[in-house]
């Protein structure tokens, strides 16, 4: 059996059950397209992200329950918390790189704020 670890974070929220929901995948490498829609389509959130550490940031997609979509802001700062907060990234710019959308980069504030570019 294949697990696969999947954080729900609320974006543009500073509790619990406000804000806008997304779950993040972080991978070691892509799965199928179709592993990665059966994924969305069970977590039943607008967007789920996920992302490959691909050098120098990370490369990300998004996917809908029913599609791939070419961008999701809230998706993208929910990946950057996620990396921030449990993956230990130490820079203060996260650069994720969509194939569909060009380069995202994230950026944490001193106050911590995470700001999409």
């Amino acid at each position: 059996m294949h697990s696969q670890k999947i954080y729900q974070v609320d974006a543009f929220a500073d509790s619990i059950f406000a804000g806008n929901p997304a779950a993040v995948c972080v991978l070691d490498q892509w799965l199928p397209e179709e592993t990665m829609q059966a994924i969305a389509m069970e977590n039943n959130l607008a967007e789920t992200a996920f992302l490959v550490k691909e050098s120098p940031g990370y490369h990300i997609r998004w996917f809908t329950p029913e599609i791939e979509v070419a961008l999701c802001g809230h998706a993208t700062l929910a990946a950057a918390f996620v990396l921030f907060e449990y993956y230990g990234f130490q820079e203060d710019i996260i650069p994720f790189y969509s194939e569909k959308s060009g380069p995202l980069p994230v950026e944490k504030g001193t106050d911590g704020l995470l700001t999409l570019d």
